[in-house]
């Protein structure tokens, strides 16, 4: 075994190294590596309240506990589902919806075109012609779905 390996002590690595996995979390959100330093955070208590404990032993303990606190956190989240304040955040059709909008391509045979702020969308709907104001209904995909004012 290397000499540093020897004259560490040992509970500061897996310390650190739960400290580091929770960093790396916050920078690359998944919610798995949380559980992995909570894991190590707890080794490294162990390991210091256990002073004798060998390295082995250590990662031994490590591994066992990685996979109960990633079942635990599985479960956890399971229980307790993250709820959105705008679950239509990332869906710009859903945002849409109830908006009135300007026909800038003739709704005919159920397609054409809106305006949308300084964009064009597709859109399905009654037949309009442009100019026509129109109210978003839905979204099916990146096609908006219209019926007239």
């Amino acid at each position: 075994m290397s000499e540093w390996l020897s004259t560490l002590d040992q509970h500061w690595f897996w310390l650190s190294l739960g400290l580091i996995l929770g960093a790396i979390e916050m920078l690359a959100p998944g919610f798995f590596l949380m559980w992995l330093g909570l894991a190590a955070i707890i080794v490294g208590l162990l390991s210091w309240l256990v002073p004798g404990m060998i390295i082995p032993m250590q990662v031994a303990l490590f591994a066992v506990l990685s996979v109960l606190t990633v079942y635990a956190g599985k479960r956890f989240l399971k229980d307790n589902p993250i709820e959105s304040d705008d679950p239509a955040l990332n869906d710009k059709g859903a945002r849409l919806t109830g908006e009135i909008v300007t026909v800038v391509e003739a709704i005919e045979n159920g397609r054409g075109r809106v305006r949308v702020g300084d964009s064009e969308w597709n859109a399905r709907g009654a037949d309009a012609a442009i100019g026509a104001l129109v109210r978003v209904t839905g979204a099916d995909g990146a096609v908006l779905l219209v019926e007239g004012v």
